[in-house]
């Protein structure tokens, strides 16, 4: 599970790269500094999920069980949060109204939110000398 999750944690790093540089420079011309400011607030979380994820996978101190709750729940975050982010700051450039998935950008972010409280009660459940 630890390679998986690591492997995980730096493609959506890379992406994180990518995709900000994207927004900062291929979105420019077509759409709104605002629309660019929610864009970049999807990056940032992305980022921020895939240095955790890299903590993760590369640490003892948490429990295999719980590594694994806490990559579902970080994967279907960032799908749900980040990408619905990305749609609803481009929807303009689309067809498709992306306001009617916005409702998903919460959930999201409350998947993200109980992640770092799986990691958090492992933390507190750890021996005192472990």
């Amino acid at each position: 599970m630890n390679k998986k999750i690591l492997v995980l944690a730096s493609v959506l790093g890379v992406l994180s790269i990518v995709l900000g540089a994207f927004g900062a420079h291929g979105l420019k011309q077509l759409i709104t500094s605002e629309a660019i400011a929610t864009f970049e607030v999807g990056v940032r979380y992305q980022m921020y999920h895939a240095i955790l994820l890299l903590f993760v996978g590369s640490t003892v101190l948490i429990k295999p069980k719980t590594k694994k709750i806490i990559f579902y729940l970080v994967v279907i975050g960032i799908l749900f949060f980040s990408g619905s982010i990305y749609a609803l700051a481009t929807n303009g450039l689309t067809n498709f109204d992306f306001k009617t998935i916005g409702f998903i950008t919460p959930i999201g972010g409350l998947l993200l939110i109980l992640a770092w409280v799986f990691m958090l009660v492992d933390f507190i459940k750890m021996k005192k000398y472990n």
